[in-house]
């Protein structure tokens, strides 16, 4: 089969598409015959700095159908389409542990539902598990136009978030981040950014950031922050390092709290998707959430997809398209 590869170098991973062996499913495992797998932002940094080892597939979330099941299944049927936050997606087939999967929604077409399960369960992670929001709470979603961004402005308002707030540095992506459920959208480039902040929320200051900002962010995030506000980190697209004023932490009795999938063991990983699900299955098969699609481009384009990246100049997610004959159950939406 065929599969994108990093392939470390001195100046970090080339990105190949070789064929590799066909995988076999372990006892809990099954073999999925992937159609769309999304890019993630992490990957970009990985691919950056991988410069020893052996090379090894790309990719962390995919869509496609069960065509075949270990020994102990017990959950999941082939024919069935489904999506998941997965390592080694970036290929033909890929073998998936039957708790990860989540039933893609009749609505969702094959690159809705691969650029979905990460962003879905990461925002879910950030916002409910450990932002603890609660309704009537404001939320302050940074960097709103990634893929993680636009699903977390779903999230928070059907959570009963008030206001949802995002932020953004291109003033042309304001009216599509209104149509998925922001009530205000700040150009943070504007010099009354920080203060439109503030009116936003009588002054008061927002009680949830989402940040996938980082250390150009951080100062803001801490001054926008309500007295008892929490502050979740799931990105660093503008710096790992920052400055924190401990004094405002304490006045203000921050919570700063840090989320990754990276660092979890396969069991946190798991619980992480039953809750997302526990919560929010329901509403995702009754079309509440839907996410944007920038750009569709074929598993054999994974570098031009991921200069597409870089430049920042997408509104949603970068998806591969990979092709694996006709679906058993047809290419929905």
């Amino acid at each position: 089969m065929r599969a994108v590869m990093m392939v470390p170098g001195s100046t970090g991973a080339a990105m190949e598409l070789r064929e590799v062996p066909e995988p076999t499913p372990g006892p809990r495992e099954v073999i999925v015959a992937v159609r769309a797998a999304a890019l993630n932002r992490g990957e970009i940094a990985r691919r950056r700095t991988l410069t020893r080892g052996e090379p090894v597939i790309s990719g962390i979330e995919c869509a496609g159908e069960v065509v075949a099941l270990g020994d102990e299944v017990t959950t999941v049927a082939t024919g069935v389409r489904v999506m998941a936050q997965a390592a080694r997606c970036y290929a033909e087939r890929v073998a998936i542990d039957e708790r990860l999967l989540m039933p893609v929604p009749d609505a969702f077409s094959w690159e809705e539902a691969g650029a979905f399960p990460n962003t879905f369960v990461t925002a879910h992670d950030a916002i409910v598990t450990n932002g603890g929001l609660a309704r009537g709470e404001s939320v302050l979603v940074n960097a709103a136009s990634s893929g993680i961004g636009v699903i977390a402005i779903q999230i928070a308002k059907h959570c009963g978030a008030s206001p949802v707030i995002a932020t953004t540095t291109s003033p042309t992506k304001i009216p599509a981040l209104e149509q998925v459920g922001a009530d205000i959208v700040i150009d943070v480039a504007s010099v009354s950014a920080q203060e439109d902040i503030r009116h936003a929320t009588s002054g008061r200051g927002v009680d949830l950031v989402v940040d996938s900002v980082g250390a150009a962010a951080f100062g803001a995030n801490m001054g926008a922050l309500s007295i008892g506000g929490r502050l979740i980190g799931v990105g660093r697209l503008g710096g790992r390092h920052a400055e924190i004023d401990l004094d405002l932490l304490a006045l203000k009795r921050l919570k700063l709290i840090g989320v990754t999938f990276r660092t979890r063991s396969t069991e946190e990983k798991l619980a992480c998707t039953s809750a997302c699900l526990r919560d929010l299955g329901r509403p995702l098969a009754e079309g509440v959430f839907r996410p944007i699609i920038d750009r569709v481009l074929p598993l054999e384009e994974i570098d031009a997809a991921h200069r597409y990246m870089e430049q920042d100049a997408h509104l949603g997610k970068i998806v591969l398209s990979v092709s694996n004959g006709p679906s058993a159950e047809g290419d929905a939406g």
